[in-house]
C-alpha cells in the first residue's frame, strides 16, 4: 500500500530525491509525495514540489514571534500547533523531514502520534553522533582529528530530543 507522505522542509532538502524515488518505475519507495511544508520561503524544495506539480506552502515561525513577541515560548507552541494542524489537514500516512532546521516539540509530535502518523527524520550521521545541526561538517572535523574512523547516517523516529529517536535505518562507511 502507498504511503501519503508529506515532506518537511528547510532549504533543497532530500525533496527532488524523494521525489524521484517515489515516482520512478519501479520505486525505491513506496510512497506518494502528497505535499511539502517549508519554513523557510526561499527553500529551492518549494520549486522542485511546484516544478513537479505537489502542493506546498510556507509555514514560517516569524509571524508567530512577531505577534508573541514578549513570549518566544507562546509564540513556539502556536507555531507547533498550527504546524501539526497542516500536517493533519493532508492526511498523511507518514511525514519525513528532509533537511527540516525546525525543531519539533511536543505540541507538534502529540497530535501526529495521536492520529497514527509517523514522523521521521533522515540525519547524516550515527546514533548518539554529530545529533544536531552541521553532522557532515562536524565528522569530518572529526575525522581530520583522528578522533573517528567512520561514520554514517540513519533514519529514525523524531522525538522532541534532537536526533535522539529510535534508529529505523543505519548505515555505517568509512
Amino acid at each position: 500500500m502507498t504511503q501519503r507522505t508529506l515532506v518537511l522542509i528547510s532549504g533543497n532538502g532530500s525533496t527532488q530525491a524523494l521525489i524521484d524515488a517515489s515516482r520512478a518505475d519501479l520505486p525505491a519507495l513506496d510512497a506518494s509525495i502528497i505535499y511539502v511544508i517549508s519554513n523557510k520561503k526561499a527553500a529551492y524544495g518549494l520549486k522542485r514540489a511546484a516544478d513537479t506539480g505537489i502542493l506546498s506552502t510556507y509555514h514560517n515561525l516569524l509571524a508567530y514571534k512577531n505577534k508573541n513577541h514578549n513570549n518566544p515560548q507562546e509564540a513556539r507552541e502556536a507555531y507547533d500547533a498550527d504546524l501539526a494542524k497542516l500536517i493533519l489537514s493532508q492526511t498523511p500516512d507518514l511525514v519525513v523531514c528532509a533537511g527540516w532546521m525546525h525543531i519539533l516539540s511536543p505540541t507538534a509530535l502529540e497530535p501526529l502520534e495521536e492520529a497514527g502518523v509517523d514522523i521521521i527524520n533522515l540525519h547524516p550521521a550515527l546514533p548518539g553522533q554529530f545529533d544536531g545541526a552541521n553532522a557532515i561538517e562536524r565528522a569530518y572535523e572529526a575525522f581530520q582529528r583522528g578522533e573517528i574512523t567512520k561514520t554514517g547516517i540513519m533514519i529514525h523516529y523524531v522525538i522532541a530530543d534532537v536526533d535522539k529517536g529510535t534508529p529505523i535505518v543505519v548505515r555505517e562507511g568509512d
